[in-house]
């Protein structure tokens, strides 16, 4: 596997889960590293971890909700550690059950973190990313996009986080046919049922539903997903691993 020594890249919703293994992952491989999240005390460690094993980390505490916050990740990213080489776009929400009597500030919650806050931060990183593809010793910059199997079967009780990763996977491959030729290679990595913090933010009754779905299956480790994302991301310039799927060997679905 090629390394990353000299790049940065910035991960979002690193403060767990995959964002934080894939953080570990990139770092491990010889990125700076600039982790973005709310939760300023898990960034704080993660960057403790990284710092020790040798590497390089940026803390950025912020809501990529905000335009203005997320133009800023990207800014601060790159004056701090001179330059931006691979986006993460991993922050996301699922927020699961029957449309009929939704909450529907859930459904903004989703829209406005799994779509807008993705779009927002690919934005403002395109112009850096297209300078790294031209200047840099890689000669080319990635775009990586975390979404679901749920962005390829809808299910019931899952229709408007279905909608927002659905929308990932058509901004994602529009926007490579956009910048491919320019050498910014754009990936969809597609995780089924990993062991993270992603469902607990759902109501009790949901919970029981995806607790009885999941229900004696080994499911995949978000070390298995960072894995898969260094490895998108240290192909050789001439390779664009563009559509990742990965499910645990035991999920139908």
């Amino acid at each position: 596997m090629s390394t990353l020594d000299g790049t940065t890249a910035l991960v979002t919703g690193a403060s767990s889960g995959i964002g934080e293994a894939t953080a570990l992952s990139l770092a491990a491989s010889g990125a700076a590293v600039a982790v973005v999240a709310r939760r300023k005390d898990r960034l704080d460690a993660l960057a403790e971890r990284i710092e020790a094993s040798g590497g390089r980390a940026l803390v950025i505490e912020a809501d990529v909700t905000d335009e203005a916050a997320a133009r800023a990740c990207v800014e601060q990213t790159v004056q701090e550690l001179g330059r931006l080489d691979v986006l993460v776009n991993n922050a996301g929400v699922m927020l699961l059950g029957p449309m009929e009597h939704a909450p529907v500030e859930e459904w903004q919650r989703m829209v406005e973190l799994n779509v807008l806050g993705l779009m927002y931060c690919t934005h403002a990183a395109l112009p850096h990313l297209l300078r790294a593809a031209e200047d840099s010793d890689r000669r080319c910059a990635d775009v990586v996009n975390i979404s679901s199997v749920a962005g390829r079967v809808a299910r019931t009780g899952s229709g408007v986080y279905n909608a927002t990763k659905f929308g990932v996977g058509a901004f994602s491959e529009s926007l490579r046919q956009e910048v491919t030729q320019r050498h910014v290679r754009v990936s969809l990595v597609e995780p089924g049922a990993v062991t993270t913090e992603l469902a607990g933010h759902n109501r009790p009754e949901v919970l029981e539903s995806i607790a009885k779905r999941f229900e004696g299956m080994e499911r995949l480790a978000p070390e298995d997903i960072a894995e898969a994302i260094t490895y998108v991301v240290t192909r050789p310039r001439h390779v664009a691993i563009n559509e990742v799927l990965i499910r645990p060997t035991e999920q139908q679905q």
